[in-house]
């Protein structure tokens, strides 16, 4: 039995951030009906292209990524007859989940109280750019401005003297990151209900979830009173630890090195690389001498780096004994074998799609693709009881689609 199963979810939600944690929840085994506007539906619909990647035809992973597993009903919400099949869900959710501005909450009808004056025990779940409270609560914003830009993340990994700042690494970086966060508040707060029978309004925003990715960091800024700088790209990384930075290979791959004892991996470094003469050098007879010595012993890594492929460094290395990875884009991690084995990236209807990241029992989430818009709009309103008259009198409303 999946963690969530038996639990229903209402999904009022656009775009990446708050539709994935409502992927999330349904690979959790939730039963996650997503509302869609009722001629448009989802506006991630529409996203073909992503920088020089452009999708045609379905299925399509701008949508699928953070609809996977959910069932779809296209509902006017701005019509009567809509609002009451929303509140006729929402007594029989265990969740009610939104992405919707506060002033877009109380035209619709769809804010807290709204909510819990048909269902008292629903668990609110709200995902914001900005946060709850302050004057720009009401504002907008996406995983680029509020997590990626004013979450601090931008500004510390852009390098001194690059115009700007360096891009999110693909897209709904941040969108996932927070959906993510969402989720585990949800479960937090549907575990709180159950033991002791009060409900919750969970918060989570793309603000506060860039600020806790960059947490660590804003921590050491406050108390020395700095910020953080950005490494120059292609550096070896740490100036006083040979053993924690990047190496080439022969085929310009890299390998990450993060050992951060070089006392006590330096000997099987070395026996890897073929040098043992290095274990009893005493420019490197312990750490201190170590870091001293950095600027050779990377020289004399770079060297022996260099001379075999990543292939051939990924066997040999297989037995060494400090932490190491293969430096592998978004195409390359497919490859992995260690990702395989642990089903990182599982089958969702015709496409493959990464997982999330919890895993119960070690077992890898069952997934299942998005659901074609408004597809189960019949089923869910003969769940709620409606018969045919019913169904057919409000599509002709135009309420539901």
């Amino acid at each position: 039995m999946k963690p969530l199963e038996g639990i229903r979810v209402l999904e009022v939600a656009m775009y990446g951030f708050v539709p994935s944690a409502g992927a999330v929840l349904a690979e959790w085994g939730a039963d996650v009906v997503k509302v869609e506007h009722s001629v448009t539906g989802d506006p991630q619909r529409g996203l073909r292209q992503v920088g020089r990647m452009r999708v045609e035809g379905d299925p399509n992973p701008n949508v699928e990524h953070a609809n996977r597993g959910k069932r779809s009903i296209g509902l006017d919400m701005g019509s009567e007859e809509g609002r009451e099949v929303l509140l006729e869900l929402a007594r029989r959710s265990d969740v009610f989940l939104t992405s919707f501005l506060p002033q877009a909450r109380t035209k619709f009808g769809i804010d807290v109280d709204d909510i819990r004056a048909v269902n008292p025990s629903i668990v609110y779940a709200r995902g914001s750019a900005l946060g709850p409270r302050g004057v720009e609560s009401d504002r907008g914003g996406y995983d680029m401005t509020a997590f990626w830009a004013r979450g601090g993340i931008a500004a510390t990994i852009t390098p001194p003297g690059v115009e700007g700042m360096i891009a999110p690494p693909g897209p709904a970086f941040g969108d996932t990151i927070s959906g993510t966060n969402l989720a585990g508040g949800i479960a937090a707060a549907l575990f709180k209900r159950e033991r002791t029978g009060e409900t919750s309004v969970v918060d989570v925003s793309l603000l506060g979830s860039g600020l806790w990715a960059m947490g660590h960091g804003v921590a050491l800024s406050l108390h020395l009173d700095e910020h953080m700088v950005a490494p120059v790209p292609g550096a070896h990384g740490a100036p006083t630890n040979p053993l924690s930075g990047l190496y080439a290979t022969s085929d310009n791959r890299y390998l990450s090195f993060v050992m951060l004892q070089p006392g006590k991996f330096w000997a099987d470094v070395c026996r890897h690389i073929d040098r043992p003469d290095l274990i009893d050098d005493p420019r490197f007879a312990d750490a201190q001498q170590i870091a001293a010595n950095t600027e050779e012993a990377v020289a004399i890594l770079r060297e022996a780096i260099g001379k075999r492929t990543l292939a051939e460094w990924t066997e040999r290395f297989a037995t060494l004994a400090g932490p190491w990875a293969p430096v592998q884009d978004s195409l390359q991690v497919s490859d992995d074998a260690q990702i395989r084995a642990n089903e990182y990236i599982v089958k969702a209807g015709e496409l493959e799609l990464v997982a999330n990241p919890v895993q119960f029992d070690v077992t890898a989430p069952e997934t299942g693709p998005a659901p074609e818009f408004a597809a189960q709009t019949e089923e869910v309103l003969l769940e709620l009881g409606l018969d045919w008259d019913r169904i057919i009198a409000l599509k002709t409303a135009g309420a539901v689609t």
